[in-house]
């Protein structure tokens, strides 16, 4: 078991089943649309993530605009968790988690696979 750092500079050592990881579904897609979020109260992107066939086309709100601009953006492949419930966040309903890493300076860098691979491809 090891201390881990939270994004908000707790730590916590909290050890997990495997099965209590599985329960996370982490998938691969492809960034097709991103936009200011201009409602957002922190700095924010919309983000229209294509899952491939079996999930499709899902919505997230990504505060990630320190490293990114939109147009950048579309065509990147980026790591999800997509059964989350959906979720409101002002004016658009959230229907995927994008997830990233902060950096030194607390910026958001997106977690993507260095190599292609299908949309929807499930992490394990």
């Amino acid at each position: 078991m090891g201390v881990h750092a939270m994004a908000d500079g707790t730590t916590t050592n909290t050890e997990i089943t495997w099965a209590d990881f599985t329960k996370v579904e982490l998938r691969v897609g492809k960034v097709v649309h991103a936009e200011v979020f201009a409602q957002a109260r922190k700095p924010a992107y919309i983000l229209q993530v294509d899952f491939g066939p079996e999930l499709g086309l899902r919505k997230s709100s990504a505060q990630i605009t320190d490293h990114y601009r939109p147009e950048a953006l579309v065509g990147r492949l980026v790591v999800a968790v997509v059964n989350f419930p959906k979720k409101q966040i002002g004016p658009i309903q959230s229907e995927c988690l994008v997830t990233g890493f902060h950096d030194a300076n607390g910026h958001v860098a997106l977690c993507v696979p260095d190599l292609d691979v299908p949309l929807g491809t499930r992490l394990l």
